[in-house]
């Protein structure tokens, strides 16, 4: 429905298609029918398509024909193309790919780019059908693509213009509204000595995903890395396996958060998106989180499970519509509550019947504090997070728990703590590892048991205080599957 708003704002063209009709419980029009309820698109030339089956595929290509407008832009005029993607590329540099909106393009030009006055000289020029065709030149109304020995992946960032040296337009294309994040996260690699190669796969990310941003951070527990920030945690989980395959990196992700507004009591407001940086209690007035607007989608037989589920994350109930026999419920709760396993939960507990549609609303006070996780009493900073006051001891218990069960048994005793400030609200013990020092007394005095017993207890209580405990990966993000109870 978001996207349908978006696309009538920008007076785009809407062509209704319907799919996956060859399944055997396929039911086209009952869901034209649910479309022109929900959405209110009329679905009466509705396209019937498989793209398993390769059915009505020819009639969408028709249908986009016929109704999308052609591109207009006047090839006189000076150039102005916008960049909406850019790729890199090891032989070439940094690809371009772009939409020319008036004037005209051709090889061996010098283009501009308006955002920084940086130069280039065009060494190939061409258009894509998906494959790569070279041409000697584009006019306006065209997309394609231009390589220019640039090497910096920061100077053709998206939604950025490109115009030429020689006859500059006055003003840049109108470009993209910034991608404002919403989830942030630590990332940090396994290995210390990947830091760089992690800091230039980010850049290179960031050359055709606009909406992922980053700095440098440091953790006293997993070193150098970065804050990350993401629109969702679908784009967190896209980026983190981009890493891992295109770039062979090792990385540890912590907890994901969101952005908290906090009063402080002498006046001043934060924007916090790290727990580790939210300031003592006794300095705060109240904090503030994102809060959305939710909408699901679901058959009649769900709505009471689906129910408990949100309510049980904090969420309000606001209305529900019966839409032929579906249901939608609409309901008000926490970002932070959406960002965990909730869609997960969702789609479990629905059977994947069941769809999601959220918005921003704003911003509400909540009663929220800040959880630590000390592990041998050592704060484990990267675990930190900030919960609701009254499900403080439910997530430390939960939390200490699965760590319990993830770090590996030492030749000392773990104990591990969940905290809020000074109180202690849970705690696990990790019991140590014990060689049989008696095994080979068979008789004597009990005395000579007792000194081989203290002589071991002496030798763990000083590998105690000299030991460090490996917290494994998976423990950084346990914390999106604590359940609930």
């Amino acid at each position: 429905a978001l996207m349908y708003l978006y696309a009538i704002e920008n007076n785009l063209e809407i062509i209704p298609v319907v799919n996956k009709i060859d399944l055997p419980s396929a039911d086209p029009d009952r869901v034209k029918q649910e479309v022109e309820d929900i959405i209110g698109i009329d679905t009466s030339e509705a396209v019937l398509t498989s793209a398993k089956e390769g059915i009505g595929i020819q009639d969408v290509l028709e249908a986009v024909v016929k109704n999308v407008p052609p591109p207009t832009g006047d090839k006189r005029a000076p150039l102005k193309a916008l960049v909406y993607d850019s790729f890199y590329d090891a032989y070439r540099g940094v690809v371009i790919l772009f939409r020319i909106f008036t004037g005209e393009i051709r090889t061996g030009d010098k283009i501009q780019m308006m955002s920084n006055g940086k130069i280039h000289e065009i060494t190939e020029l061409g258009f894509l059908t998906p494959k790569q065709v070279r041409v000697d030149s584009l006019a306006a109304g065209e997309t394609g693509y231009l390589a220019g020995a640039i090497k910096n992946v920061q100077d053709a960032t998206v939604g950025d213009t490109i115009t030429l040296a020689e006859n500059p337009a006055d003003e840049a294309w109108p470009g993209y509204k910034p991608a404002v994040p919403m989830v942030f996260c630590g990332m940090y690699p396994v290995d210390t000595d990947q830091y760089e190669d992690l800091k230039e796969s980010l850049e290179k990310l960031r050359l055709n995903d606009a909406a992922l941003n980053y700095e440098p951070e440091t953790s006293g527990a997993l070193g150098f890395g970065f804050r990350c920030g993401f629109l969702g945690l679908l784009h967190m989980e896209i980026i983190k396996e981009r890493l891992e395959r295109e770039y062979n990196l090792s990385l540890i992700l912590t907890p994901p958060s969101v952005i908290y507004t906090v009063h402080l009591t002498d006046g001043e407001v934060l924007t916090l998106d790290n727990p580790m940086n939210l300031p003592p209690v006794t300095r705060i007035e109240k904090i503030e989180e994102p809060f959305v607007n939710v909408s699901i989608y679901l058959p009649n037989e769900y709505v009471g499970t689906i129910m408990d589920l949100a309510q049980n994350r904090r969420g309000t109930y606001i209305d529900m519509k019966y839409i032929n026999n579906r249901v939608n419920l609409q309901y008000e709760m926490p970002l932070s509550e959406l960002i965990t396993d909730f869609f997960d939960q969702l789609k479990s507990r629905s059977k994947g019947y069941a769809s999601l549609d959220y918005e921003l609303c704003g911003t509400r006070e909540s009663r929220l504090v800040k959880l630590d996780i000390l592990v041998s009493s050592e704060r484990v900073d990267a675990l930190s997070m900030i919960v609701p006051i009254e499900n403080a001891p439910r997530i430390g218990r939960q939390l200490s728990e699965k760590l319990k069960e993830m770090i590996p048994r030492q030749m000392f005793d773990v104990k591990i703590q969940a905290a809020i400030g000074g109180k202690i609200v849970a705690s696990e013990n990790i019991s140590a590892m014990r060689k049989n020092v008696l095994a080979k007394c068979y008789g004597g005095d009990i005395s000579r048991k007792r000194k081989l017993l203290e002589k071991q207890k002496e030798g763990k209580k000083k590998m105690k205080q000299i030991g460090n405990v490996e917290i494994p990966q998976e423990a950084f993000m346990a914390i999106l599957k604590i359940g609930e109870d």
